[in-house]
Protein backbone atom coordinates (compact mmCIF):
# COMPACT_ATOMS: atom_id res chain seq x y z
CA UNK A 1 0.00 0.00 0.00
CA UNK A 2 1.22 3.19 -0.74
CA UNK A 3 1.20 6.53 1.96
CA UNK A 4 2.43 9.89 1.68
CA UNK A 5 5.20 10.11 3.67
CA UNK A 6 3.65 13.32 4.90
CA UNK A 7 0.74 10.93 6.57
CA UNK A 8 2.76 8.27 8.27
CA UNK A 9 2.17 6.95 11.68
CA UNK A 10 4.97 6.55 14.14
CA UNK A 11 4.58 2.57 13.61
CA UNK A 12 4.73 2.63 9.69
CA UNK A 13 7.31 5.53 9.99
CA UNK A 14 9.44 3.30 11.63
CA UNK A 15 9.23 0.77 9.60
CA UNK A 16 10.25 3.20 6.94
CA UNK A 17 13.33 4.57 8.47
CA UNK A 18 13.99 0.69 9.33
CA UNK A 19 14.27 -0.44 5.65
CA UNK A 20 17.02 2.54 4.95
CA UNK A 21 18.80 2.28 8.36
CA UNK A 22 18.86 -1.68 8.97
CA UNK A 23 17.00 -3.49 5.39
CA UNK A 24 18.37 -6.65 7.59
CA UNK A 25 15.51 -6.25 10.38
CA UNK A 26 12.78 -5.74 7.44
CA UNK A 27 14.27 -9.31 5.78
CA UNK A 28 11.44 -11.57 7.31
CA UNK A 29 8.35 -8.88 7.09
CA UNK A 30 6.37 -7.21 9.38
CA UNK A 31 5.48 -9.64 12.25
CA UNK A 32 8.69 -10.75 12.47
CA UNK A 33 10.22 -6.70 12.58
CA UNK A 34 7.70 -6.14 14.99
CA UNK A 35 8.30 -8.50 17.28
CA UNK A 36 12.20 -7.31 17.18
CA UNK A 37 10.94 -3.93 18.20
CA UNK A 38 9.18 -5.55 21.47
CA UNK A 39 11.32 -7.60 22.17
CA UNK A 40 14.93 -6.38 21.80
CA UNK A 41 16.56 -3.59 23.71
CA UNK A 42 19.65 -2.04 23.25
CA UNK A 43 21.41 0.81 25.06
CA UNK A 44 18.89 0.78 27.38
CA UNK A 45 15.72 1.55 24.42
CA UNK A 46 13.96 -0.93 22.16
CA UNK A 47 15.46 -0.68 18.85
CA UNK A 48 13.08 0.68 16.03
CA UNK A 49 11.64 3.59 17.94
CA UNK A 50 12.95 6.20 15.53
CA UNK A 51 9.81 8.52 15.98
CA UNK A 52 10.59 9.05 19.93
CA UNK A 53 13.86 7.78 20.62
CA UNK A 54 16.64 10.91 20.20
CA UNK A 55 19.42 8.27 20.61
CA UNK A 56 18.32 6.18 17.75
CA UNK A 57 16.98 9.16 15.27
CA UNK A 58 19.66 11.94 16.82
CA UNK A 59 22.83 10.67 14.42
CA UNK A 60 20.17 10.31 11.07
CA UNK A 61 19.34 13.92 11.59
CA UNK A 62 22.95 14.69 12.13
CA UNK A 63 24.03 12.84 9.23
CA UNK A 64 21.61 14.04 7.40
CA UNK A 65 21.66 17.86 8.59
CA UNK A 66 17.95 17.67 9.44
CA UNK A 67 16.77 21.51 10.20
CA UNK A 68 14.02 21.46 12.70
CA UNK A 69 11.81 24.38 13.58
CA UNK A 70 8.98 24.73 15.93
CA UNK A 71 5.92 26.33 14.15
CA UNK A 72 3.73 26.14 17.29
CA UNK A 73 3.10 24.26 20.22
CA UNK A 74 1.64 20.93 18.53
CA UNK A 75 3.37 21.18 14.67
CA UNK A 76 7.02 21.12 14.46
CA UNK A 77 9.03 21.49 10.37
CA UNK A 78 12.06 19.55 9.53
CA UNK A 79 13.90 20.56 6.63
CA UNK A 80 16.37 18.78 3.83
CA UNK A 81 18.71 21.29 1.46
CA UNK A 82 21.48 19.89 0.39
CA UNK A 83 22.82 19.02 -2.99
CA UNK A 84 20.04 20.34 -4.78
CA UNK A 85 17.72 18.29 -2.98
CA UNK A 86 15.26 20.72 -0.68
CA UNK A 87 12.28 18.73 1.43
CA UNK A 88 10.07 20.16 4.12
CA UNK A 89 7.99 17.75 6.37
CA UNK A 90 5.68 18.61 9.47
CA UNK A 91 4.58 16.57 12.15
CA UNK A 92 3.42 16.94 15.51
CA UNK A 93 6.93 16.26 17.02
CA UNK A 94 10.32 17.51 16.02
CA UNK A 95 11.09 13.65 15.67
CA UNK A 96 8.51 12.37 13.59
CA UNK A 97 9.04 15.54 11.37
CA UNK A 98 12.78 14.56 10.93
CA UNK A 99 11.81 11.42 9.94
CA UNK A 100 9.32 12.25 7.48
CA UNK A 101 11.49 14.62 5.86
CA UNK A 102 14.60 11.63 5.94
CA UNK A 103 12.45 9.22 4.72
CA UNK A 104 11.10 11.48 1.81
CA UNK A 105 14.44 12.49 0.95
CA UNK A 106 15.71 8.92 0.50
CA UNK A 107 12.27 7.16 -0.76
CA UNK A 108 9.90 9.70 -2.38
CA UNK A 109 7.05 11.45 -0.92
CA UNK A 110 4.70 8.08 -1.88
CA UNK A 111 6.05 4.81 0.28
CA UNK A 112 5.19 1.38 0.01
CA UNK A 113 4.00 0.06 3.29
CA UNK A 114 3.34 -3.63 3.46
CA UNK A 115 -0.62 -4.28 4.34
CA UNK A 116 0.18 -7.84 6.72
CA UNK A 117 1.55 -7.68 10.15
CA UNK A 118 -0.48 -4.77 11.11
CA UNK A 119 -3.23 -6.27 12.62
CA UNK A 120 -5.33 -5.21 15.97
CA UNK A 121 -4.44 -6.68 19.54
CA UNK A 122 -0.36 -5.92 19.08
CA UNK A 123 -0.93 -3.38 21.54
CA UNK A 124 0.25 -0.49 18.86
CA UNK A 125 -2.01 1.97 18.30
CA UNK A 126 -0.59 2.93 15.06
CA UNK A 127 -0.04 1.16 11.11
CA UNK A 128 0.25 2.14 7.96
CA UNK A 129 -3.64 3.95 7.92
CA UNK A 130 -4.05 7.17 7.22
CA UNK A 131 -4.90 10.18 10.31
CA UNK A 132 -8.03 11.98 9.49
CA UNK A 133 -5.92 14.62 12.06
CA UNK A 134 -3.06 15.26 10.34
Amino acid sequence: MKIKTSELQPLALDWAVTTLENPEACKYGVEDWRDQRKHTVKNGEYVYRWHQSWAQSGPIIERNWIDLHCVNDSLWEAEINANDYHNRKNGPTPLIAAMRCYVASKLGDEVEIPLAGWGAGTGETSGPHRSASM
